[in-house]
């Protein structure tokens, strides 16, 4: 017969495990280390590096369409022997303006949308970082992988004019026109798509939405460009221009980087109105870093 044996008392039951916790004694890298790595981190991803395979498929398609066209014009640059390229290194970018706002909607929403969705935004700032390092570090990451995607082609169109031995100054010159160019683009773009993606943590609405502000926009100053040009307000064009992202670049580079302008009539504007384009345009960029500032004080309370 089996005896039941008594219950033990609760002081008994209770065991005290010393597991050896102890001081951190390394080093401490700060806020500094912590910005560097959320960019690099940022950079990496904004072309799938460091996540899965179907998340490199979109943005490195996205990279081949932006460069296969300028390898296509410095072949048949080569092949003819052409005494200049058929496009400036300034128009490359607005001639390819629908890949580049593909690209934008993909990774932009990507960039900050996922750390809004799964609310980890304060735990960033748990850390030794604060929101204005967030935000550079996301900011500097969209625009410098937006600089890779618009200045490889240029690199591509450099290095084709040099190997067709076209002049070395004229395509210097033309060059680095372009990358300034493409800069300053990239700044505003970047600034423009991670303000819309950063309202929303669903990132399908951020897909939608900065396709919409940057093509639609586009598309609306058009319009009305060629409705005042064919009317003859050839002096409105000009000014209709600093309502779309697009026109603004396209307005800066034609007014003090020597570009052919896309404008109707190919009369961008003067250097007086191109000095009202650099303010919108550095208005712009200064706006969407303190929006975006302001967001994320919100948010990671």
């Amino acid at each position: 017969m089996a005896v039941e044996q008594p219950p033990a008392h609760a002081g008994e039951q209770t065991q005290i495990h010393n597991i050896g916790y102890r001081n951190y004694d390394g080093p401490r890298l700060g806020r500094a280390y912590a910005r560097r790595s959320l960019f690099s981190q940022s950079l990496r991803g904004a072309y799938g590096l460091g996540r899965s395979a179907k998340s490199k498929v979109l943005p490195m398609i996205l990279f081949a369409v932006m460069c296969v066209p300028a390898a296509i014009m410095v072949a048949v640059a080569v092949t003819t022997k052409a005494n200049d390229l058929p496009v400036e290194y300034t128009r490359y970018a607005i001639l390819l303006q629908a890949v580049i706002s593909l690209y934008l909607a993909a990774q932009a929403p990507q960039t900050v949308s996922r750390d809004l969705r799964f609310k980890t935004v304060p735990l960033y700032f748990s850390r030794p970082i604060e929101h204005s390092d967030y935000v550079r570090a996301k900011f500097a990451a969209m625009a410098s992988a937006l600089f890779v995607l618009t200045a490889a082609p240029l690199l591509v169109l450099y290095v084709g004019a040099l190997l067709a031995k076209l002049d070395f100054a004229d395509q210097t010159k033309g060059f680095a026109q372009g990358l300034v160019s493409v800069a300053l683009l990239s700044l505003l773009f970047s600034g423009i798509a991670l303000v819309v993606s950063a309202v929303t943590p669903r990132r399908g609405f951020g897909i939608a939405a900065v396709i919409a502000v940057l093509t639609i926009s586009y598309g609306a100053v058009s319009t009305v460009q060629a409705i005042a040009y064919e009317q003859g307000s050839t002096d409105a064009i000009a000014w209709l221009g600093l309502f779309s992202p697009i026109t603004l670049i396209d307005g800066v580079q034609s007014a003090f980087l020597g570009a052919t302008s896309a404008f109707p009539g190919g009369e961008g504007p003067s250097s007086g109105t191109g000095v009202v384009y650099v303010i919108v345009v550095l208005t712009l960029i200064a706006g969407c870093y303190g929006a975006l500032l302001r967001r994320y004080r919100k948010v990671g309370l």
